[in-house]
């Protein structure tokens, strides 16, 4: 959510951000936000000289009273309860054209970094840089369900009879690898000098408004039936909710947080739910990061957050590159994003593997996170970055540690996490 005296001295800037947007529908919002905005600001006003007039009239009753001039006194009550009346319907009206407001600002999008390239959606966003070199062996590599398969490691059929399609059971050596990457990535991260943290794996609706759209927040959560609660999408939610409603001291700064959790998302819309892999599913589990900064350091934060996650995978000789998303591809809240692709050596192409973003005081100024700095109160820069999130992550460590007898390769980052052996064999 951007500021509102931004948009109030700046709505042509924030027009032609919508325009870079590809969102030309919220144009005429800019201009009713700011109509709204100043009803609720006049009412304001005739509330507060009312409220003024009000509590001088009491002082007049008082001192009316101590002079016995009862009848005086009476006709001065008299206004003071016919002013009450009106005080009445003018705070009825402010809290109305206050909340009109703040359900317009929670739609406009952020203003995006100059850096952003302009592109309607996805297929124009920017290749960034190369790590690793891209591989595809002589051999046949097969669908990463069936390399799963092969080592009794996945069984997707007793899931759909238990919980339905998107859900997965996985198995033996594969489970193995899917914990031990989870615990590799966690000591990554503490390495790299964030505080590990096991957050709530439920948050209260006034966490999920504050971190995320309304759109997004429809297609992703599941809420909890009867409750005020909603399962967490991406632990990052849960993360920066811990800072809400709270004043930071500057020598506080910078937050950098690792979390472990489950997550859970409705994929609403998405295609291929029902295909047999673990591409996209209901549910799975991540490492995260976050940082809660000083909006001066949170460009600075943005590249190592994303350059992070690039060194945990080539660390396991896995080929990455970055994408820097488009203006269109970024979710309103966010300033700027880089997805961290891995090589595919059987579709031969990248894929998703993670997303890093920088979020710029939107969450702060909707959660109310603020820092007390030598010139007053201001707003926290929030950004978040997946370290790794399996078993999508599985897919492209299968992939590129497969050899042509059919085992799989354990790279040496990762052999104190599996008993120190060297491969896995079906």
């Amino acid at each position: 959510m951007i500021d509102l005296k931004f948009l109030r001295e700046n709505p042509e800037v924030v027009k032609q951000n919508i325009r870079n947007k590809f969102q030309d529908s919220k144009l005429p919002l800019v201009d009713e936000v700011i109509e709204l905005d100043a009803q609720a600001r006049k009412t304001q006003q005739e509330a507060d000289a009312l409220r003024a007039d009000r509590k001088k009239l009491s002082k007049q009753i008082g001192a009316l009273m101590g002079q016995g001039k009862k009848d005086e006194a009476e006709a001065v009550k008299a206004q003071v309860n016919a002013s009450a009346e009106r005080l009445d319907e003018l705070e009825k009206k402010e809290t109305e054209l206050q909340e009109k407001v703040t359900k317009i600002m929670m739609t406009i999008p952020n203003i995006i970094d100059p850096s952003v390239p302009i592109g309607k959606d996805d297929s124009e966003n920017v290749e960034v840089q190369k790590f690793g070199e891209p591989v595809v062996p002589d051999f046949e590599i097969p669908y990463h369900a069936e390399i799963m398969e092969s080592f009794h490691g996945l069984d997707l059929d007793s899931a759909r009879k238990v919980a339905g399609n998107g859900f997965y059971y996985l198995m033996g050596d594969i489970a193995r690898i899917h914990s031990a990457v989870i615990s590799y990535a966690r000591d990554f991260m503490i390495n790299r000098g964030f505080t590990y943290c096991v957050p709530p794996f439920m948050i209260r609706s006034n966490v999920v408004s504050g971190v995320m759209s309304f759109k997004e927040m429809d297609e992703m959560m599941y809420k909890i039936e009867g409750e005020d609660l909603y399962l967490i999408g991406t632990s990052e939610h849960s993360m920066i909710g811990k800072f809400i409603d709270t004043i930071l001291n500057e020598d506080q700064l910078p937050q950098t947080l690792t979390s472990y959790s489950p997550c859970f998302r409705k994929e609403k819309g998405a295609h291929g739910i029902e295909e047999r892999g673990v591409y996209r599913i209901h549910q799975f589990e991540k490492q995260e990061m976050i940082v809660v900064c000083k909006p001066e350091d949170s460009k600075a934060w943005f590249d190592k957050l994303w350059q992070n996650t690039v060194d945990l995978f080539r660390s396991l000789d896995i080929p990455v590159r970055t994408l820097e998303c488009c203006s269109g591809d970024l979710a309103d809240l966010k300033v700027k994003s880089v997805d961290v692709e891995a090589w595919s050596p059987r579709q031969k192409k990248y894929f998703e593997v993670g997303s890093c973003s920088n979020l710029g005081d939107a969450q702060a100024r909707r959660l109310k996170i603020r820092v007390n700095g030598k010139d007053g109160k201001y707003f926290a820069h929030t950004l978040n970055n997946t370290v790794v999130a399996p078993p999508r992550m599985l897919i492209a460590f299968l992939e590129n540690n497969l050899q042509a007898d059919g085992s799989v390769r354990i790279p040496e980052a990762l052999r104190p996490y599996m008993g120190g052996i060297e491969k896995i064999e079906p």
